[in-house]
């Protein structure tokens, strides 16, 4: 198997940043004003992840690709890490959010896209009832607290290396004594995490068993494939005994599917036929607009309606007073009917295993030891000789100075790809030329790395 010559990087990764200045001075200038009054520069703190001297700042985005201040085209297989997985500005999405802008944005009344919006997310997903959030992260608290208050327990359990937004409980980890700690990064935890929390190991059926014994857990929150971490896909019939555990031990399993969507117009749920109890998803379901949505049977739904009293019901500690708001909703409308279609999953899924196989083939051509794993329309290269089975495998797998000098290149190249790991996803406008000129740029990168 080929190596990286870590010299060799270092020197590769100084003309990287060399030609990321000569490319970019605008955002350069826009980076030096951002600096007086945003930390870092930039918005949101993790943005200072991105490689290069600093962020590029967009100018435009539409369809699969977007502009820089600086006039720089990209092809986009980032999309927001899923959020604007529909491509940027869809004419369908914004015709809806325009029109509806003129007609009100929040009126603290129901529209009728509430109810076209619920009954296709129940058609999806065989979930019969759905509420609005802000996001996915409210989505996933609304779901933790209200299997508390069912099932009358505390304890959450979540999976190792998992991701579900800011949900405090999520932001756990194991020790290597097996015990739950808060997960590094973890910023200013309310309380320590093995209070709220139990942490299990994916595709560990006994290990999900053993965290269910003392009977105190309220929900299962996890995602049926791990993504964040990088995409751990579940061995056959994981998710069944997952399902039949929590029956067995009265925990309610709440099925995240904010990036799983990418395997079809029901995520992953529809595709394995799962029965969760709740079911989460974001913004990708309003084209990038702010929001979110959880579903629930009508078991748990009749069991909220008993133990929630009208008179309080608006002080209940969760969500945004304006979630479901009209504007977001006639977003959500014309994101499901017009552009997650399945014509258009179907073509995403293709175009997803073209980057999948071009990538595969370059890896082989230059016996480097990384794997590539396919989520539907998502795909990504791993830096381990076997694809991972958990998420400590999966974080094990991690190189961030490989990453960063893959990340900027691609980015210099005119790509963009998650800045968390190396994944790519497509969207109903990338075009063929868009995958395969990828794959020609990604094997004159490798080619690069292993000199020659």
């Amino acid at each position: 198997m080929a190596v990286v010559d870590r010299d060799h990087l270092a020197k590769l990764r100084k003309i990287e940043d060399e030609r990321f200045l000569l490319l970019h001075p605008k955002s350069g200038e826009f980076f030096a004003k951002a600096r007086q009054s945003m930390p870092a520069g930039v918005p949101m703190s993790w943005m200072s992840k991105w490689p290069g001297a600093y962020p590029v700042f967009v100018e435009e985005a539409k369809g699969s690709s977007f502009i820089d201040v600086d006039g720089n085209t990209y092809v986009d297989f980032c999309l927001g890490d899923t959020g604007s997985m529909t491509g940027h500005s869809p004419d369908a999405i914004a015709t809806a959010i325009r029109e509806q802008v003129g007609r009100g944005m929040s009126t603290m009344l129901p529209s009728k896209d509430a109810s076209a919006v619920s009954e296709e997310l129940a058609k999806r997903f065989s979930l019969p009832f759905w509420q609005f959030t802000v996001s996915a992260t409210d989505a996933n608290r609304h779901a933790i607290r209200y299997a508390r208050l069912i099932t009358g327990k505390a304890k959450v359990i979540v999976i190792d290396r998992c991701y579900h937004g800011s949900v405090d409980e999520s932001f756990a980890t194991l020790d290597s004594k097996g015990k739950t700690v808060a997960r590094e990064g973890n910023i200013g935890a309310p309380v320590d995490l093995d209070v709220t929390t139990r942490v299990v190991a994916f595709n560990n059926l006994p290990a999900m068993k053993k965290a269910l014994t003392n009977n105190d857990v309220a929900a299962i929150l996890m995602e049926p494939a791990m993504t964040n971490v990088g995409i751990v896909l579940p061995k056959d019939n994981y998710l069944a005994g997952v399902e039949k555990l929590a029956k067995e031990f009265g925990a309610l399993l709440i099925i995240d599917e904010t990036h799983t969507i990418s395997v079809g117009p029901g995520g992953m749920t529809a595709q394995l036929s799962l029965s969760p109890d709740f079911l989460t998803i974001g913004k990708a379901i309003g084209g990038g607009f702010p929001t979110g949505a959880f579903g629930m049977t009508s078991s748990v739904a009749d069991s909220i309606k008993k133990l929630v009293d009208l008179e309080v019901i608006d002080t209940g500690g969760i969500g945004g007073t304006l979630a479901a708001n009209v504007l977001s909703l006639a977003a959500m409308k014309a994101t499901l009917t017009k552009v997650l279609t399945k014509e258009n999953f179907d073509q995403m899924i293709k175009l997803g295993n073209r980057w999948a196989d071009g990538v595969e083939k370059v890896i082989n051509k230059y016996e480097l030891p990384w794997t590539v794993n396919r989520l539907g329309a998502r795909a990504e290269y791993m830096f381990s000789e076997k694809a991972p089975i958990d998420g400590r495998e999966a974080a094990d797998a991690g190189d961030f100075e490989l990453e960063q000098y893959i990340h900027l290149r691609m980015l210099n190249e005119g790509f963009l790809i998650t800045p968390f790991h190396n994944m790519a996803l497509i969207s109903p406008d990338t075009t063929y030329e868009d995958v395969d000129s990828h794959t020609v740029m990604f094997e004159q990168m490798c080619g690069d790395l292993i000199g020659k």
